[in-house]
């Protein structure tokens, strides 16, 4: 929500009273009132002269943090779990151990297909002798082309036992490896589904945590399609200029803090949702210190567009009245001294014109550069067209400071 101020609509006897008793005690002092509002000294108000250029716009969306990576963590064997190795909720490194399932059946099959290798290896050594015995023979003529036939065969079927044997220990070795459950990126881990002793089963009920990638972090979040087509339309018109190098993101956290770290826009959907039109969009920041975590609700700021030759006028400036919003602008009253005089404007953006927070309204309509409007003493303005003293920001400062410089030395 903006700030605004409306037009004071006090009865017109009840602002009158306090100007007639101000003005009788002047009278009574010898002073004259210079015809101001109600016989007010005319305020001094201060202003602005407009310049056209470049105006920063933001585009503000609420989002939901999420991690750029997030995985399931589950058994690859079944069995007991033996032990949870991690903290819930803790950072865990790829690679560490998060949970062991009881490895005892898993190191005897390891054991015994191991075994098999070794005895695997010696009959192939001995189907090799066999074989190499009887070759030199069969080129004599000294034993039989069966006899040689069947060490051959022999010496075949102990190379593909070997081979089986070995690929039986490797899986056996592989399956004892999985009974240490290990964490496959670096990240914020949840609690344990599985407790002590529960049953893992491989071919079903596997799960036991979920983790995700926190650093960096992910932000979802959607643009309607109504501001989809506003900023394609603006684009082919050439009043909204997009950053070269992409937008600049960044978020405020519920609390109402920015956060210093920016990021980028890495995705954007090309079709809407079927159930709400929106576009789905996706950021990413770093996230070093894990401020974010996932599944905490954010607002998204897109910076970096700019309305190229545009008005901008600071937002204390735009007041609200029966007919809409209007400024002060400093012109002439009937007498040709400077008056307060209002403009009607159509506003557009709220944008940034200094600091992190909007503070202030891009003109559609209503003002041009060149114009001076009122910035500052609008609450002295009692009606349209009153004599004022304008004076720019520089001068108003000048002024406060040789206000005070006496009682200074003092």
């Amino acid at each position: 929500m903006h700030a605004s101020r409306t037009i004071p609509s006090l009865p017109h006897a009840k602002r009158l009273a306090p100007v007639l008793i101000l003005s009788g005690l002047l009278a009574a002092c010898g002073q004259a009132p210079q015809q101001g509002g109600g016989g007010f000294p005319p305020p001094m108000v201060t202003y602005q002269t407009l310049v056209a250029g470049d105006v920063p716009v933001d585009f503000e969306y609420p989002g939901q943090t999420a991690g750029s990576r997030e995985v399931e963590i589950r058994a690859r064997v079944s069995g007991i779990v033996d032990k949870r190795l991690y903290t819930e909720g803790s950072q865990v490194k790829a690679g560490q151990p998060l949970f062991r399932i009881d490895p005892a059946p898993f190191a005897a099959a390891a054991a015994a297909a191991d075994a098999n290798v070794t005895t695997a290896e010696a009959r192939l050594k001995q189907a090799e002798r066999d074989y190499n015995r009887l070759k030199p023979l069969i080129e004599a003529k000294a034993v039989s082309q069966q006899e040689y036939d069947n060490a051959a065969s022999a010496l075949d079927i102990a190379r593909a036992s070997l081979k089986a044997a070995q690929a039986q220990a490797r899986a056996s070795n592989i399956d004892l490896g999985y009974t240490d459950v290990r964490a496959p990126i670096t990240g914020a881990i949840g609690r344990a589904l599985k407790v002590e002793g529960a049953l893992a089963n491989a071919q079903g009920d596997s799960l036991l945590a979920t983790m995700a990638q926190t650093d960096p972090i992910h932000v979802n979040f959607a643009i309607s399609e109504a501001d989809h087509s506003r900023v394609a339309a603006e684009l082919e018109a050439g009043s909204l200029k997009l950053p070269e190098g992409g937008y600049v993101v960044k978020l405020k956290t519920a609390g109402g803090q920015w956060l210093k770290q920016t990021g980028k826009l890495d995705f954007s959907d090309y079709k809407a949702d079927n159930n709400t039109g929106a576009y789905s969009s996706r950021a990413e920041l770093a996230n070093p210190k894990n401020e974010l975590s996932p599944g905490q609700f954010v607002r998204v700021l897109l910076s970096g567009a700019t309305r190229p030759n545009a008005i901008a006028v600071p937002q204390r400036a735009v007041l609200d009245g029966p007919q809409g919003k209007f400024v002060y602008t400093v012109g002439a009253g009937k007498d040709g001294k400077p008056a307060a005089v209002p403009a009607p404007v159509v506003v557009g953006d709220w944008v940034r014109l200094d600091g992190k927070e909007p503070n202030g309204w891009v003109i559609k309509q209503g003002l041009k550069a060149g114009d001076k409007i009122i910035v500052d003493g609008m609450a002295r303005i009692f009606f349209p067209f009153a004599p004022i003293v304008p004076q720019t920001a520089e001068e108003a400062a000048k002024a406060a400071a040789a206000q005070h410089a006496p009682a200074a030395k003092q």
